[in-house]
């Protein structure tokens, strides 16, 4: 599924490595070797929180946040690297095609970003890596697309809130764009295997607060796939 090395070497680069920061006058690649090799290390495994919030569904994380991953996502995120979403769609690829069969079509559907955070981010991050990340299931023979039925409103600052107070902020920051849900007696509804993609799980309430509004809408979650995870544990063997 993944070939980092050759999708890092073909960006053009600054001359930071992605995932450590280190200053390499030389670097060829968008990552030094040693990012690269840990970052094609990384295999997706079920995971949640600790514990998970109510409605938490089944979810898949490519691995900690920590390391390469954390270093390569900083970067995308923060410093504006956006060529990274090719390398970071196709570690998101592995963490989807964990969860549906290859025979079955599979509708990712990301978690929206604000309209402060495509300000800041010139656009929606989340929608660049879950469009690179359908890519590379279609090559590998999924069938496989993006959805957005869900928009994003602002919400407050939830590091001083307790649990309950963090998932009420979460779904009340999420809605349902009944425009691009579809109608399915015009055949254009919404079909697949749902997938909700995110970057990070922390507590997990902003994945569940978007199953809670999926399923308001009568689109059922079969799971969630995610870049890495700030409290992994793994309740599955390694996949």
């Amino acid at each position: 599924m993944t070939d980092l090395f050759g999708e890092l070497a073909d960006l053009v680069l600054p001359s930071a490595c992605a995932g450590c920061g280190a200053e390499r006058t030389r670097l060829r690649h968008g990552a030094c070797p040693a990012c690269v090799a840990e970052l094609e290390g990384l295999r997706p495994a079920w995971s949640s929180p600790s514990p998970p919030p109510r409605g938490f569904p089944p979810c898949v994380a490519v691995g900690p946040y920590a390391g390469a991953l954390r270093g390569a996502l900083l970067a995308y995120k923060e410093k504006g690297r956006h060529r990274l979403a090719g390398p970071l769609g196709a570690l998101l690829a592995g963490a989807v095609a964990a969860i549906v069969p290859r025979d079955r079509p599979v509708l990712i559907v990301p978690i929206p970003s604000t309209r402060a955070a495509r300000r800041e981010r010139y656009g929606d991050h989340m929608t660049r890596l879950s469009t690179h990340a359908a890519h590379r299931l279609r090559a590998a023979g999924w069938t496989a697309r993006v959805g957005h039925p869900l928009r994003a409103l602002a919400k407050p600052d939830s590091t001083s809130l307790d649990a309950a107070a963090r998932s009420t902020a979460a779904v009340n920051s999420l809605r349902i764009n009944p425009a691009r849900i579809g109608n399915p007696r015009r055949g254009d509804a919404m079909r697949g295997t749902l997938v909700i993609a995110d970057d990070i799980v922390t507590t997990g309430a902003t994945l569940a607060a978007a199953v809670r509004r999926l399923e308001e809408a009568d689109m059922q979650v079969t799971g969630a796939a995610v870049l890495a995870a700030t409290q992994l544990r793994r309740n599955r063997p390694g996949i």
